[in-house]
């Protein structure tokens, strides 16, 4: 551990598309822990698009970003957690973080035999919102169709497999070809379409799924949610994910075509992973073995360096991302 804490800052709220200038590096003295607080040395942190809803207001200008990370404690002053103990939790953009008396860190277990990263993401809060949406929210039946918006990213690539797993038929959409080709190739999916390079998303939508769409996970919103609607079947199921489309936008667009809800009977529920955490502990190992078995695969994109958090970030909301985007902050001890 040394006197010295590199950190990224929120100094600027956005508004519309978030830049660089919304954050600053800086090198700070490390805070001292008060007695029953623990020091956590960072090792990977997490990128996601919801943070950019929490940049209009959650987060005060001036203080350290906040997202998903793991780490490895290395000074404890609570009885539940000692040095050495590998941790998930909220972490600071920054190398070392103090957490007052521990509250809010989760145990890592690395032996259920997949990386410590991995708790960012399939075994994370991404996975198990994948499998809320689908399995709790969703509940596809063998034969029916699976609809995933960003189905290369770090949910949809998840969900569409779930369905899969459920003797559903997959089909998603994806920002590019190369994307296209690994939810196809690498993740399985039974059909998917490139929906930058649509001419028409009602017809892309149409000729992915002719027998139109019984359950639509939503990650993207605006367009692709208005060409979905009208190709839902009737008593359809939508789980509410997220609305990446409109996070960088300073007016609410609207979305057309709201009257299938009602005339095809469907069910639009929205949901939040923070009303599932107690799920985390009976879920976890359900799905280290789907992954350790290779039911479940998954892509993560490693960066190096908590300086490279906003480029990360701001990257990741532009679409260049394929599957999970993680930073590297610190060497991995079970590498």
């Amino acid at each position: 551990m040394t006197e010295t804490n590199v950190r990224v800052l929120f100094v600027k709220r956005p508004v519309g598309w978030v830049d660089e200038t919304s954050f600053a590096v800086v090198h700070e003295p490390l805070r001292p822990p008060g007695p029953a607080d623990v020091v956590v040395r960072n090792v990977y942190l997490s990128v996601d698009p919801y943070l950019r809803g929490r940049m209009a207001g959650a987060f005060r200008e001036g203080e350290v970003m906040v997202s998903r990370g793991v780490g490895e404690v290395v000074a404890s002053g609570h009885e539940r957690w000692k040095p050495g103990d590998l941790v998930w939790g909220f972490l600071g953009w920054e190398q070392y973080s103090v957490v007052a008396r521990g509250e809010g860190l989760y145990r890592v277990d690395p032996s259920l035999g997949v990386p410590i990263s991995y708790y960012l993401d399939v075994l994370g809060m991404p996975g198990l919102t994948a499998w809320v949406g689908i399995n709790v929210i969703g509940r596809p039946e063998p034969a029916e169709t699976v609809f995933v918006s960003s189905a290369a990213g770090a949910v949809g690539s998840i969900a569409g497999q779930l369905a899969r797993l459920a003797g559903a038929r997959a089909v998603g959409s994806a920002g590019s070809a190369e994307k296209v080709r690994h939810v196809l190739d690498v993740l399985g999916f039974d059909d998917c379409f490139d929906y930058k390079a649509s001419a028409s998303l009602p017809e892309s939508v149409m000729g992915a799924c002719p027998n139109g769409i019984d359950v639509y996970f939503e990650n993207v919103g605006g367009p692709i949610l208005e060409a979905v609607l009208g190709h839902m079947n009737p008593l359809g199921r939508i789980a509410v994910c997220g609305m990446i489309s409109g996070y960088n936008t300073t007016q609410d667009p609207g979305v057309k075509g709201f009257a299938h809800i009602l005339g095809k009977r469907l069910t639009v529920s929205g949901f939040s992973i923070y009303d599932h955490m107690w799920r985390f502990d009976a879920w976890q190992p359900k799905m280290a073995e789907l992954l350790t078995s290779g039911r479940i695969v998954y892509h993560e994109e490693i960066w190096e360096g908590v300086e490279r958090a906003p480029e990360a970030f701001i990257g990741m909301l532009r679409g260049d991302s394929l599957g999970k985007r993680v930073l590297r902050v610190g060497a991995d001890p079970t590498a």
